[in-house]
């Protein structure tokens, strides 16, 4: 899983570089991304790509801990693993819907 949300933040970087360059261009061009990504679908991606941005943060102090020599055990990668994937719903959640 943290191979693969790398690759959708690769992804997900590209297509905000391209916002970026929508909003130096001009009003029209910015204009007709914005309302790209605030339709329903735009939205469920960007949902997405902030899910895939927070897993893969937390996942990568996971592997920072174990690079350390800390949880390695079998039973502390499972509580781990489970812990990285409910705080990740929690913060995405926290994210979008209170922040």
């Amino acid at each position: 899983m943290h191979r693969v949300t790398g690759v959708i933040l690769a992804t997900g970087t590209m297509f905000l570089a391209f916002w970026l360059t929508a909003l130096a261009v001009g009003s029209n061009l910015f204009t007709l991304v914005a309302a790209a990504l605030s339709h329903p679908i735009g939205q469920l991606v960007l949902f997405g790509y902030s899910l895939a941005l927070v897993y893969h943060s937390l996942n990568g102090v996971r592997h920072l801990s174990w690079d350390l020599g800390i949880g390695l055990g079998i039973k502390e990668v499972y509580i781990t693993g489970y812990l990285t994937v409910g705080t990740t719903v929690m913060v995405t959640l926290v994210l979008w819907f209170v922040v």
